[in-house]
């Protein structure tokens, strides 16, 4: 039975990890949320205890199942390292939870079939925290898409570049485990053109390993060629073994009958949104630009806000996430075949049905 949220801060949120997920903690300060953080957990049992005694929050544990088994908790936040991402959304689920799960979702197929069982049974909330779908770059290229303003898309890109050496140097996990990022760096662009076009049919996929990331193991650079089942053909850079180049960090573009749009996004910096429609006289660049977002870890701050604000809609009025698990699950689905792609040399066929 669905929950009924009835009064001002009647959400308990339970949030695991404690990096990206301290941009939660605003939502305490925010009297147009229904949320209220309850609990924090974390590696680090002396972090974790003073964030909590910072914000008076009033549970503070190294061990999330106290996170998931608090009563007074009905959303839980995950925010730890991507391959814990499958065992923590699946515990909380079971135990009768909605869940925030940032990008990626999960890193096997078996945890993305379990997921979305799980939810389908429930009947609970589930939303992947992707940012792009959030910063106002994508989000008003978005409405042109859907307005019809660029025309039937011909082909489009996408691409997330970051020199990952300074922040593999404060999250040592990266190496570790070690971070995918198949999963954890090229979901982004991945699920920012399933946004706009749908399901990908087929991927195929070059990876080069760099030695720029001291101890990082496995290839961390890819160039990624898509085709969706719509007939749009499609790239994707995802290099994170690389001296950042002299170019935004995320960007998109698409080419249209009507016209042609590129927008992009950097930590920090602010974005822009370019475009070109055919039926001005001369071809004229429209452009407009958006000042850069300093709030919060990673200046995601007002991106999570306004998922969690999304979040919050689609728990009241029983409305469906997005991105929901199966997206989450298509995007992880993608990496896969794109993994096959790698060890093959051949395009391999995406799955889409869970």
């Amino acid at each position: 039975m669905r929950k009924e949220f009835k009064m001002s801060k009647d959400i308990g949120v339970g949030v695991i990890g404690i990096g990206m997920g301290e941009n939660m903690l605003a939502l305490n300060e925010d009297s147009n949320s229904r949320f209220e953080v309850r609990g924090l957990c974390a590696k680090t049992k002396n972090k974790v205890e003073a964030l909590a005694q910072k914000w008076n929050i009033p549970l503070a544990t190294t061990d999330y199942r106290e996170i998931i088994d608090c009563k007074d908790i009905d959303v839980i936040g995950i925010y730890s390292p991507d391959h814990l991402h499958g065992e923590h959304a699946i515990a909380a689920l079971k135990a009768g939870k909605h869940v925030v799960c940032t990008k990626p979702m999960v890193t096997t197929m078996k945890d993305c079939e379990e997921i979305v069982r799980l939810v389908d049974e429930t009947g609970l909330k589930f939303l992947v925290g992707q940012t792009m779908r959030f910063d106002p770059e994508f989000v008003n290229a978005k409405r042109m898409y859907d307005d019809g303003d660029l025309g039937e898309i011909i082909m489009a890109e996408a691409h997330y570049v970051h020199d990952l050496r300074d922040v593999a140097d404060f999250t040592p996990w990266r190496i570790e485990a070690p971070q995918d990022l198949m999963f954890g760096g090229a979901c982004h662009p991945i699920d920012v053109l399933r946004w706009f076009l749908g399901d990908i049919d087929e991927v195929h996929v070059y990876a080069r390993k760099s030695a720029l990331i001291p101890g990082y193991p496995i290839e961390e650079n890819f160039l990624i060629n898509l085709k969706f089942k719509n007939g749009v053909i499609g790239r994707i850079m995802a290099a994170y073994g690389i001296v950042h180049p002299p170019m935004p960090m995320m960007g998109l573009g698409l080419y249209g009958a009507k016209g042609s749009l590129i927008s992009d996004y950097t930590d920090f910096k602010g974005g822009h949104i370019k475009v070109v429609f055919d039926k001005l006289q001369g071809l004229p660049e429209l452009s407009t630009s958006f000042e850069p977002i300093m709030e919060g870890a990673y200046g995601h701050g007002k991106a999570v806000k306004q998922y969690m604000a999304h979040f919050e809609d689609c728990l009241i009025n029983d409305k469906q996430p997005s991105p929901d698990c199966r997206d989450g699950a298509k995007s992880i689905a993608t990496g896969i075949a794109g993994w096959e792609s790698v060890r093959t040399g051949k395009p391999v066929k995406v799955r889409n049905e869970f």
